[in-house]
């Protein structure tokens, strides 16, 4: 079975493809504005949106669809617009934490689910050159909060409580369970013993 990955991002690619998912990419333009303000439904109401709009193109395919927030002092942040914001956004999330959601759906023709995950990522403190450092490489700009751990923005992540790959833009154990809750196979080998089994 071949899934449909409703999203462009490369971090998403390269997740489903580590554990071996059959998938093609198909992406419809959206809107990222919400006036949820929320952060767990904002995800999840943008990642719905998100497959519901790739289901238009293909109504009996097999979506997933996710969207990352960071949220601290109360907002919630995107990717930034340009350089100049991508700075300001570093500079509140130096020496703190700050909370990353990410909303994940999955479509199955007429079914649809939903579920979100939360992690805190802390930032070590930061100088400002440090700052102006990272936010030069361009890095940060396609990315929620402008920063990616996976990449250079490593060097500025002191510790991280919950899940790594929520914080990379895909929860995996989450996308699983709400594929399991439609009974759709995530990965077609994948054997585990039943709740309550050994």
């Amino acid at each position: 079975m071949t899934w449909i990955l409703a999203s462009g991002s490369p971090r998403r690619r390269e997740l489903l493809g580590r554990i071996g998912v059959r998938f093609e990419v198909l992406t419809a333009h959206t809107s990222e504005d919400t006036e949820q303000r929320d952060p767990a439904q904002a995800v999840q109401e943008l990642a719905l949106h998100k497959a519901r709009a790739v289901r238009e193109l293909r109504p009996e395919g097999r979506i997933i669809a996710a969207d990352t927030v960071v949220t601290v002092d109360g907002d919630i942040l995107g990717k930034p617009r340009d350089a100049s914001e991508n700075l300001e956004m570093l500079r509140r999330l130096a020496g703190r934490e700050h909370v990353v959601y990410t909303g994940v759906a999955v479509l199955a023709g007429a079914r649809e689910i939903s579920g979100f995950e939360a992690t805190a990522v802390r930032f070590r403190p930061l100088s400002e050159a440090e700052l102006r450092w990272y936010a030069a490489t361009g890095e940060g700009l396609d990315k929620a909060g402008g920063y990616g751990i996976q990449e250079r923005g490593m060097l500025l992540v002191e510790g991280i409580t919950g899940d790594y790959f929520n914080v990379m833009g895909l929860p995996m154990v989450r996308l699983l369970a709400l594929c399991r809750a439609l009974d759709l196979p995530l990965v077609e080998d994948l054997d585990l013993p039943e709740k309550g089994q050994p």
